[in-house]
């Protein structure tokens, strides 16, 4: 059994990642950062998600030590109406403690008058895996749609009330977790994952 710590604190994506794990029929026993002592404060200032993916990889290694893989994810929301934004600081967007309502709030306001044909976004994902014995492998994944005039469903977290994924009517929030798991950017990246573990014995 493969112990692999999440470099994270959100126990939703720590839960996410736990249900793809058992759907893919991996050997592997997921843990949040807690396993550890939690997960070192890390200043993500690289200016993109695989470089903040990177440096969240590389604190939480610092803490782990070599008896854990280690997974750092670093994810966010793209609108093409706000050149990019959110983008990395999709989980700050309206301020640094700022609750995920305060940010879908401030994405309504800044998106509201925008017609349907330009609420295009997609969230992307970036992960990094480090190994032991200095492994190092990366994966990205990205999911296309539209952001919605106005939240719905209780489900997912974070922008899920407000993301219309491409081929679907309805947002994140309100489909099943295991389709969102099918679908979502983090499931695609996931999937290089899972292929590159598998390839490693797991």
């Amino acid at each position: 059994m493969l112990s692999l710590v999440i470099a994270t604190g959100n126990a939703h994506k720590v839960e996410e990642f736990d249900r793809m794990f058992a759907a893919a029929g991996l050997h592997v026993a997921a843990h949040s950062a807690k396993i550890v002592g939690g997960m070192p404060k890390v200043v993500e200032d690289s200016g993109t998600f695989a470089g903040n993916a990177m440096l969240k990889a590389r604190a939480l290694r610092a803490v782990a030590g070599d008896g854990h893989w280690v997974l750092a994810d670093d994810s966010g929301l793209s609108c093409d109406a706000l050149d990019g934004a959110p983008g990395v600081d999709t989980a700050v967007y309206a301020g640094p403690h700022a609750t995920n309502e305060q940010n879908r709030a401030k994405l309504l306001a800044e998106m509201s008058g925008v017609p349907d044909g330009r609420r295009t976004a997609r969230f992307l994902c970036h992960l990094v895996l480090l190994g032991p014995g200095g492994e190092c492998a990366e994966f990205t994944g990205e999911c296309s749609g539209r952001i919605a005039h106005a939240e719905a469903g209780r489900g997912g977290f974070g922008y899920d009330p407000l993301f219309i994924t491409d081929g679907h009517a309805v947002t994140f929030a309100e489909i099943a977790p295991a389709l969102k798991d099918s679908l979502s950017h983090r499931a695609k990246a996931f999937a290089k994952l899972v292929k590159h573990l598998k390839s490693l014995g797991c």
